[in-house]
């Protein structure tokens, strides 16, 4: 979720009035950073993944099943032991043994898992993930009561519908001022309230979310949603839906909760040095697309089937606190610009690296960012590419500051600096070395869905640490795209089956052994349109992603054991990427459409949400048989 600290968040009415001042200490802090750690040489490839968990409560006896606000109190206990751990490790000097780090997310409700230690870069580790991933389920089942259960899907399809939530509460928060979400499914740390209420003071208004209904046999053309309270006044921003927020044949959410209530699965990979972390930074961010189509798991909203499979569009605009002046509505008088996404999306720039194979025409999007912070930056000794990163992620204001933490030493924090780089949520995330830490430079990759499965989660996990370490070792190796390209990308991601029916940018060429790719480059036809299955299993024309982790295998040594676990998550990505096996998405889509209350109206009912959260219960705990879900029988999960 980005920085979490203890305090006192400010309102946006005073917040704002210091957002330059966290600006320019926050690019002090990235400048110490830099100059302290842009040397360090030959970190080990380290790496890490973050399961996000909803905890929900079954009511069997009348079949329904809600989203359970008793997931902070379980991180309650889930911390405790960590933090005896890590207290003993700091009076002894010995390093703590944890199984698993657990955070706070922005629901209630959720959870969020990690490794207790990051796996280590041997490629005989990668077969222990699958295991600290079952560890981790079973660490918070064993905290849990008898009617409560563990679900990793991308969203809960019955959030902000009727009666969603156990407790209940009504929605008529101060924070939120949603129409359906109470600020009771809000987790209580103070940076999240403050999150919510302070992105919507900033933009004017209440986020209007829109996705495309999912139009069935039976379902109204036009859609006009019936469950939307057009006529609540409670709070100025009511009136906002009928007034036009809430489209036609879409449908309508109102508030941060509906993106930042979803869940994901994240990877975080240590490079050797900073120019390492650039080149994967720009390589995998080309591939996110692809590898959300494939991981597809969130094809339900708010009680309604979606034309969409992904939770990407949802966060995004869940997030964008963006003025009218910003969005374009208006002419620029009060704010310093106009700027073209939210602060949710695909990156805006590459950071180029010393491979070789970075061209100025790749950086195709007219890039926003703040001058005088792009002039003092270079002035600094920071090179173009990376000036203009840092000074386009400072065009957004700090969302929450808290009182106590203004005065730092710019010299020995990174909270200022964070406070911002952590807000500015992309599918991959350039990470500076924390100030006075042995952790090196990062890459987060961030577009995964969640799985229901730790066979999934580990497959999608292994797969990209394979790709990337591949992608380090060979260096000829040059997948960039223009960035409006990947864009598109990212929009043809989330529809429905995009997996099989959507063609993606990819550059024809990747192995640089082609002499005439420079040459198509020149020409501007090097980047051509593929399936999922030609760029992940490859084609006559094109190598494939997964050929390419099977020659890095090919080319270090594996033990057989080892390599045949890892040709298992092999199979699973390849499986995806062919259609023989689905994704959770369309498995869920499914299993509403044949369900016998299913009217063919688009509409999921608690009922039919019900049978639905207990089935994907069945297979999560390896109870119930789904080969056309994980592309293995359940012996072997």
């Amino acid at each position: 979720m980005g920085l979490l600290s203890l305090g006192t968040p400010l309102p946006w009415d005073q917040a704002k009035l210091l957002a330059r001042e966290v600006r320019k200490h926050g690019i002090e802090q990235f400048l110490h950073i830099w100059r302290n750690m842009k040397d360090r040489q030959k970190d080990w490839l380290l790496w890490g993944d973050e399961i996000e968990y909803m905890l929900i409560s079954l009511d069997h006896k009348n079949r329904r099943a809600r989203l359970s606000q008793r997931g902070h109190e379980l991180l309650s206990h889930l911390q405790i032991e960590e933090n005896e751990k890590l207290d003993h490790a700091s009076r002894t000097g010995e390093k703590p043994e944890l199984e698993a780090l657990w955070r706070p997310e922005f629901g209630r409700y959720m959870i969020e898992g990690t490794p207790g230690q990051p796996y280590n870069s041997t490629v005989a580790d990668l077969t222990n993930v699958e295991a600290n991933m079952k560890r981790r389920r079973d660490i918070v089942t064993r905290l849990m009561r008898d009617n409560e259960t563990i679900l990793a899907v991308g969203s809960y399809p019955e959030l902000g519908s009727g009666d969603f939530l156990e407790p209940p509460h009504k929605a008529n928060g101060e924070f939120s001022r949603s129409l359906f979400l109470p600020d009771e499914v809000i987790n209580p740390h103070p940076r999240f309230r403050t999150l919510a209420g302070n992105i919507r003071e900033r933009r004017g208004s209440k986020v209007a979310i829109n996705m495309p209904i999912f139009h069935d046999t039976n379902t109204p053309q036009p859609f006009i949603d019936p469950t939307i309270p057009y006529e609540r006044n409670i709070f100025p921003g009511d009136k906002e839906a009928k007034e036009g927020a809430a489209l036609p044949d879409h449908i309508y959410m109102d508030a941060m909760g509906f993106g930042m209530g979803c869940c994901c699965l994240q990877i975080t990979l240590q490079a050797p040095n900073v120019n390492q972390a650039r080149r994967l930074y720009d390589q995998l961010a080309t591939v996110g697309a692809v590898m959300m189509s494939l991981s597809a798991s969130s094809p339900i909203f708010r009680g309604y089937l979606a034309d969409v499979d992904c939770r990407w569009n949802v966060i995004s605009a869940a997030v964008d606190d963006r003025t009218p002046e910003e969005r374009g509505l208006r002419p620029l008088s009060k704010d310093r610009f106009a700027i073209p996404k939210s602060r949710y999306g695909t990156i805006d720039t590459f950071l180029g690296s010393d491979d070789g194979h970075f061209r100025s025409e790749y950086n195709d999007l007219p890039l926003v960012y703040d001058r005088e912070i792009y002039e003092h930056l270079v002035r600094n000794d920071i090179d173009d590419l990376m000036a203009k990163h840092i000074s386009h992620l400072f065009i957004r204001d700090p969302l929450v500051i808290f009182e106590e933490l203004l005065d730092q030493d710019d010299s020995v924090s990174a909270d200022h600096f964070e406070n911002i780089q952590s807000t500015n949520w992309q599918n991959v995330r350039f990470k500076p070395p924390p100030p006075n830490s042995p952790i090196g430079w990062r890459v987060e990759f961030r577009p995964l869905e969640v799985q229901v499965t730790e066979f999934e989660n580990a497959a999608f996990s292994v797969f990209t640490v394979l790709l990337a370490r591949a992608l380090l070792a060979f260096s000829d190796i040059n997948m960039y795209i223009p960035v409006t390209k990947m864009d598109i990308n990212m929009q043809r991601a989330h529809s429905r089956d995009a997996v099989l029916r959507e063609k993606f940018y990819f550059r024809r060429n990747i192995l640089g052994d082609d002499k005439s790719s420079e040459l198509a480059t020149d020409r501007g036809d090097d980047v051509v349109e593929m399936s999922a299955n030609e760029i992940v299993n490859g084609s006559l024309d094109f190598v494939g992603l997964v050929p390419i982790v099977q020659m890095y295998l090919d080319s270090i040594e594996v033990e057989d054991g080892v390599r045949s676990k890892i040709d298992t998550y092999i199979d699973f990505v390849r499986g995806r990427a062919d259609g023989s096996i689905v994704t959770a998405a369309a498995w869920m889509r499914n299993f509403v459409r044949s369900h016998p209350a299913y009217k063919y109206d688009s509409v999921v009912s608690s009922e039919i949400n019900y049978d639905l959260v207990v089935a994907l219960d069945e297979i999560g705990q390896r109870k119930r048989n789904a080969p056309e879900l994980t592309g293995i029988e359940i012996g072997s999960l």
